[in-house]
């Protein structure tokens, strides 16, 4: 696609929902279970806890999307938390938000991924085992979807997200008419007792003050994602940021709706869930071998009649799907984040370069390898991943609405219009309290879940957080060396070129370069070889007066058969001696179609030049021979990488055919 095309590829409401929102849609499926996971440590004693935690969540939830309405108001431009932080707190806590996002978006599509396999694997037990590879294919089938661009990815999932929302309202509304009713759903595991681990079931106090904080952390999965929409206004419609704010709203209302919904069903279902399936009692086979089925399998069974039923397959078909398409809000934040990091200098600049479909296509590929590392580290166990998340979540929230009470601040300080001050002032209200609320969570989720793996979040965001400074650091020294800063500089011209042409042996590439070489008219011109065995020597000589070259050929000798350093040593030597005169290098090479004939060919010419390159006044001049086999690469029907974005025409076929030219 062509760069003017850009604005064909920008999305209408509808498909960025799915797009954006998918992430913290589809965290309802887990954010449950998560809470349940951990207050089951006491066996079924503080499952009453339960819904006032989630109660904790819903109002988190509610205060977050608030405060991000304002975001994509305020800075339409989609740099999200970190375009609030860097402008009002400054760059290095704008580093802080952008390697906390960077670390949270690689760990959505890790736990986003095998949490859908965990779905999958809870409707066919069978495929128990085969986690890693189903979680890994399953990433390079989004990364290849999400190469084809934001549009055609966001029609790939529309449907499954749209399915998701209508299937599990479904099941919420017919489980709680059943529950009113008067024949309310019963789960698999209500028959099952819970052995609390060693002294847990008797917390109290602090301690129990403690799980419950840890609970609440753990449901706060349920927001991961949210501000990833404020990260991608560019990519809606106009007037984008009313349509991003629509979004948003409409995002969370649906995801509070969602999780309030599965917690109710499965507190009056009695679920239960726990980490080790050997808490469980009543289970009637080895807790070795069992497999738990999730929460939500758990409750479209009660609901539907069933794990046989064509709801309960539908429901959890859905759930894996929108969890998998989940990690696609990554698949858009992550990039989108990267190239603008990359425009300000803090990462490769090749992260800030579109595709051929106008993706960010190197930051898609850099976010599928990590998080396909990940996977296949912790064994696709959405447990274990679950500990690194969150946490670059809550850093970004957090600076972010203190960057927005500033931002509110400064423009009290300018603004003088009453309208304006009114919704400024309220603006700072929503945007202050939620720096204080998460700010909290942030503090909760450091202090229960940093032992269990959260440290490695940190780790993982500081290293980055230095990398990126030395990034900057590297290109602003290379900027400042490289500044034209003297109008002079343009008339300077060395006082005399002094042309090599390097020679093996007299055959065409030789000819070429010579003949390339005199044509580029240097004052003088000498060829040059080295002398490492006497009758390959003679054989050359002899060729040289039989051919009448006109270059004089110099030899130098290598009684150790060295070729690159003799040279080196020559054309260094050689500089010393004429520090004002430039010298350029002209070397033969082959060009060949095949890539283990490049392991055949060339290797000395590629030494020759990387150490030459490092040369001051040296220039290294590569003269091509193309043999035969190099006319594959550039048959009909193969077009090189790029070949789209460069405008370059498709090839002709075979039976094409062409005219003579007069």
């Amino acid at each position: 696609m062509r760069s003017e095309e850009l604005g064909e590829t920008l999305l209408p409401k509808r498909l960025a929902l799915p797009i954006f929102a998918s992430d913290p849609l589809s965290s309802v499926a887990y954010a449950t279970q998560e809470i349940l996971l951990v207050l089951t440590v006491g066996g079924t004693a503080f499952l009453y806890l339960t819904p006032w935690i989630a109660a904790a969540v819903v109002a988190l939830m509610a205060v977050v999307v608030m405060s991000y309405r304002q975001v994509v108001h305020a800075y339409p431009s989609g740099g999200g938390s970190y375009e609030v932080v860097s402008t009002n707190l400054g760059a290095r806590s704008g580093l802080v938000v952008a390697a906390s996002l960077m670390v949270d978006y690689v760990m959505t599509v890790a736990v986003s991924v095998a949490s859908g396999v965990d779905n999958i694997i809870s409707a066919l037990p069978g495929l128990a085992g085969y986690q890693v590879v189903l979680a890994v294919g399953f990433v390079a089938l989004l990364t290849a979807m999400n190469l084809r661009g934001v549009r055609e990815s966001g029609n790939a999932f529309a449907v499954p997200t749209y399915l998701f929302i209508g299937g599990i309202l479904l099941m919420v509304g017919t489980g709680l008419i059943r529950v009113l009713l008067g024949d309310g759903p019963v789960a698999e595991s209500a028959a099952f007792g819970i052995v609390p681990e060693d002294g847990k079931d008797t917390l109290a106090g602090f301690a129990l003050l403690m799980l419950g904080l840890r609970a609440f952390a753990s449901g706060c999965t349920a927001l991961t994602g949210v501000e990833a929409i404020s990260n991608g206004v560019p990519a809606f419609r106009a007037p984008k940021s009313r349509n991003a704010a629509t979004t948003m709203a409409v995002m969370g209302l649906t995801a509070v709706v969602m999780f309030a919904g599965i917690t109710t069903l499965a507190l009056t279902s009695d679920v239960h869930y726990v980490d080790n399936a050997c808490q469980l009692t009543g289970l009637g086979t080895d807790c070795a071998t069992y497999t738990q089925p999730t929460v939500i399998a758990q409750l479209a069974a009660a609901v539907f009649g069933g794990d046989h039923s064509f709801l309960f397959y539908f429901i959890q078909t859905v759930t894996a799907l929108v969890l998998i398409l989940a990690a696609n809000t990554a698949f858009n934040g992550f990039p989108l984040l990267a190239s603008i990091l990359a425009e300000h200098r803090y990462l490769p600049r090749q992260l800030h370069t579109r595709g051929d479909r106008l993706a960010f296509s190197n930051g898609i590929i850099a976010l599928a390898l990590v998080a396909g590392g990940l996977l296949w580290l912790y064994d696709a166990n959405v447990t274990s991943l679950i500990h690194l998340y969150i946490l670059g979540v809550f850093t970004s929230f957090t600076l972010s609405q203190i960057g927005m009470v500033r931002h509110w601040n400064r423009l009290l300080g300018e603004e003088s219009d009453p309208g304006v001050r009114h919704a400024a002032h309220r603006s700072r209200v929503i945007n202050a309290f939620g720096a204080v609320v998460t700010a909290l969570v942030l503090v909760i989720v450091l202090l229960t879940k940093f032992t269990e793996g959260a440290w490695l979040a940190v780790v993982a965001a500081v290293v980055l957080w230095v990398m990126m400074r030395g990034i900057r650091r590297h290109y602003d020294a290379v900027a400042e060396e490289l500044a034209a800063d003297d109008p002079r500089a343009a008339s300077v011209r060395p006082s005399k070129v002094h042309g090599i042409v390097l020679v093996s042996r007299l055959h065409k590439p030789t000819l070429r370069a010579l003949g390339y070489a005199q044509a580029f008219r240097p004052d003088e011109l000498e060829a040059l070889t080295v002398a490492v065995e006497a009758d390959a020597l003679r054989e050359l000589r002899a060729k040289w007066e039989e051919f009448a070259v006109p270059v004089p050929l110099k030899v130098l000798d290598s009684p150790y058969r060295e070729i690159t350093k003799p040279v080196v040593h020559y054309v260094r030597e050689y500089r010393r001696s004429h520090p004002r005169e430039v010298v350029a290098v002209f070397i033969p090479e082959y060009v060949v179609g095949r890539w283990w004939e490049q392991v055949l060919h060339n290797q000395s010419a590629l030494w020759l030049k990387s150490r030459l390159l490092f040369t001051p006044g040296v220039m290294v001049i590569s003269v091509p021979w193309q043999l035969s086999s190099s006319r594959r690469a550039d048959r009909p029907g193969r077009r090189a990488p790029g070949a789209v974005r460069r405008g370059e025409p498709a090839p002709r076929s075979g039976r094409e055919r062409v005219e003579p030219r007069p």
